[in-house]
């Protein structure tokens, strides 16, 4: 798992501060041009240069050259979602997640040598919210046990107390965010159609195929996604088996470091990264399917995040070809299995990840509108993010809580039945959101949607959730 130096981003662990040239050369990339100010959220939202792509470009370009207090850059730099809607808008192809996962990293892993010094200033509460979460939700054996308590509050409604009253917000808004956006109970699957595929309980390391083999395939069971959506997971490994798919599940792989790395915690990511190589190495699998947006998108960058790193580069780029979206794999497999009528109206909310970062918009709605009986609605202004942004609602909840607001309205102005997205985390964003506004939206999870058609399960079901 790695040493305590390690974690923490000891020294010789990171790379000086753009030693190469090559971040000064990005930010040079950046005409300025302004195309990305409609595409970001936090611009929309106040409308400031500084919290705009371009703005951000020119602090960091001037914190690379010394030529700005690293307190005023701070704040700006902390309030972008990630969500890299600026990046398919920029005609110029600027790589901006490349310059903020640098600026973030500055901030949680302070680069040895001549450079700007630690980013940004943040209070002693946000330090320890920062600390508790990222020493948390990266493990399943510490996250699970909170679960306990998470149900038995939900269940004596102390949650919905502590919000009415103010007090969670006035002890710390990270809290209060975290049990305004907390999971209810999981929808539980009807159970014994696929033997051991029952939500709640541990999946077993194969899952054959049920019907004549046509891949191998790896599946990614996540951190969080393994603790609180577990009916996901299950149902995803029911669709890939439907569809003519040996399921392999790594029973060690872990986390696969896309909290750690959109967090700037580079050091720590790379280390989840080569236990998840490992892992996968070994189960001998064609393809690695993903059914979480942010851990998708980070698997595809294990190149670039072990690059320099011996023979690790080249494993990574091998393992990093593999990684599917579960709607890319299913798009490029094509259908094997029946697809029963879904007689409902669903609306597709576009997680970032997915969109914007990995370029997959067709794919879902394409699979979603071959069930039969389905009818797809679009949410205006789709492409904006919900505010959800891996850590960011936590963190950053008044931001986060405004963008929820406009996408909750949105999805209102849709007028479907269900809402789908193929990320739990929006999905609990926008649920949050809808709550209070005095709506009410039953979510499912595309894997669930797709899980249900192959079934034949009754679409109330899936209303029901």
């Amino acid at each position: 798992m790695g040493t305590a130096a390690e974690a923490a981003g000891g020294p010789g662990l990171v790379r000086p501060i753009d030693e190469s040239g090559e971040l000064r050369e990005l930010v040079s990339d950046c005409v300025h041009c302004g195309f990305c100010l409609p595409a970001c959220p936090t611009y929309q939202l106040w409308g400031e240069e500084m919290d705009s792509p371009r703005g951000r470009i020119h602090l960091i370009g001037q914190l690379l050259e010394g030529a700005v207090g690293t307190t005023a850059a701070a704040a700006h730099l902390d309030r972008c979602l990630g969500c890299m809607a600026c990046v398919p808008a920029c005609p110029s192809g600027v790589r901006y997640d490349r310059l903020i996962g640098a600026a973030r990293s500055w901030a949680e892993e302070p680069p040895p040598g001549p450079g700007p010094p630690p980013l940004p200033a943040r209070s002693r509460r946000e330090r320890a919210a920062r600390a508790a979460i990222f020493a948390t939700f990266p493990y399943p054996r510490r996250l699970r046990p909170l679960l306990a308590p998470l149900r038995a509050a939900q269940g004596l409604r102390l949650d919905r107390l502590l919000a009415r009253t103010g007090l969670a917000e006035r002890l710390s808004p990270e809290l209060a965010s975290a049990l305004r956006v907390a999971p209810a109970p999981g929808r539980q699957a009807p159970a014994g159609l696929t033997p051991g595929l029952v939500p709640g309980r541990r999946l077993p390391e194969r899952i054959p195929a049920r019907s004549p083999r046509r891949a191998v395939i790896g599946m990614l069971t996540g951190c969080v996604q393994q603790v609180f959506f577990p009916a996901v997971n299950a149902a995803t490994a029911r669709v890939l088996a439907a569809e003519g798919c040996d399921v392999v599940i790594p029973a060690g792989q872990g986390c696969c470091g896309a909290l750690s790395l959109h967090g700037g915690r580079k050091t720590e990511a790379a280390r989840f990264a080569r236990r998840i190589i490992a892992s996968f190495e070994r189960a001998g699998v064609d393809a690695i399917v993903v059914n979480a947006a942010g851990c998708g998108s980070a698997m595809k960058e294990y190149g670039e995040l072990l690059a320099g790193q011996g023979g690790w580069t080249a494993r990574a780029a091998a393992l990093s070809a593999k990684v599917r979206d579960l709607t890319e794999f299913l798009a490029e497999l094509g259908p094997a299995a029946v697809w029963h009528p879904l007689p409902v109206s669903a609306a597709y909310h576009d997680a970032c990840h997915l969109g914007h970062a990995q370029r997959i918009t067709a794919q879902p709605r394409a699979l979603l509108r071959a069930i039969p009986g389905l009818r797809l609605a679009e949410i205006p202004d789709e492409t904006t993010c919900c505010g959800s942004a891996g850590i960011y609602n936590l963190v950053q909840p008044a931001p986060a809580r405004e963008l929820g607001e406009r996408k909750a309205a949105a999805v209102e102005a849709a007028g479907a039945q269900l809402l789908v997205s193929a990320n739990p985390g929006c999905a609990l964003q926008i649920s949050a959101a809808l709550a209070a506004r005095g709506a009410r939206l039953p979510m499912a999870h595309i894997a669930e949607v797709l899980d249900a058609s192959i079934r034949s399960v009754p679409v109330s079901r899936l209303l029901s959730g």
